[in-house]
């Protein structure tokens, strides 16, 4: 895999504790960190999926903010997951999920990190079926 720049020391710690791929990659004047096959919630299309985080210039003091998803990600419903878009990364198109902290939950220099970030992504996926309930097809 590869490691085209440099992690804080911790998510380096937390992203091989995850026992999944992941690399650091350039791309585009962007740094990116790409998560391989990592689990999501049921009720999608995939099981399984890359998640890229977009790591901005000052991080760790600057937020993570958003996640993508490579294949795109669909409710197996078919109801609409909103504020999504395409980005290429690498050469493939990731579905961005247009997804922000708030004043209720903001990013925490020096406390917050590529972990917490990831415990914001899967809130997400679980979200999505709480402001919109799983519909059932017939």
């Amino acid at each position: 895999m590869r490691k085209q720049f440099l992690l804080p020391e911790e998510d380096i710690f937390f992203l091989d504790s995850l026992g999944l791929l992941w690399e650091t990659i350039n791309d585009q004047n962007m740094q990116w960190v790409i998560i391989h096959d990592y689990p999501i919630a049921s009720g999608y299309n995939n099981q399984i999926v890359s998640v890229a985080i977009k790591i901005e210039t000052g991080y760790p003091r600057a937020a993570l903010d958003m996640a993508y998803f490579f294949p795109a990600i669909q409710r197996l419903d078919g109801f609409t997951i909103n504020a999504i878009s395409n980005q290429p990364i690498d050469d493939k198109i990731f579905q961005r999920w247009s997804r922000h902290r708030t004043a209720e939950n903001p990013w925490r220099a020096g406390i917050d990190d590529i972990s917490t970030h990831l415990s914001l992504v899967s809130f997400w996926f679980e979200q999505e079926f709480i402001k919109h309930p799983y519909e059932i097809t017939a």
